[in-house]
């Protein structure tokens, strides 16, 4: 069975720093590009960031969390990691990561992802 885990989540001071992690399995994790996205109560979910299969070497990022946010990928680890540094109030919301097989035409719709964790909680206090 394909599991995705999140963990990392929790209460943290406006300016703060957080990481995520997800830990993938029962999936070549190297052939499937991750994103993170986010939920809070009352507002759509919405996407994060994004990086491509293989290595990596494509990364997306919603233009909110630009210059904050950094998506990594570890496939020796079967993980994808969402380092958030500059926190903001806004930023509170459960934090979902997600898998896609290969390529699609646009890692930003979470329409095209095929597995989804159980999420985390991200809090951040002003």
């Amino acid at each position: 069975q394909v599991q995705l885990r999140e963990s990392g989540g929790g209460l943290a001071q406006a300016g703060g720093s957080l990481k995520l992690s997800c830990v993938a399995s029962g999936l070549t994790f190297s052939n499937y590009a991750m994103g993170w996205f986010r939920h809070a109560p009352g507002k759509e979910r919405e996407f994060v960031a994004a990086i491509s299969w293989s290595t990596g070497g494509s990364t997306y990022y919603a233009d909110s969390v630009k210059g904050r946010f950094t998506i990594s990928r570890d496939n020796a680890k079967n993980t994808v990691d969402l380092q958030m540094n500059s926190l903001k109030p806004e930023d509170t919301a459960v934090y979902y990561c997600a898998a896609r097989r290969y390529s699609a035409n646009d890692l930003r719709s979470d329409s095209v992802y095929n597995y989804w964790g159980q999420g985390t909680q991200v809090t951040v206090s002003s």
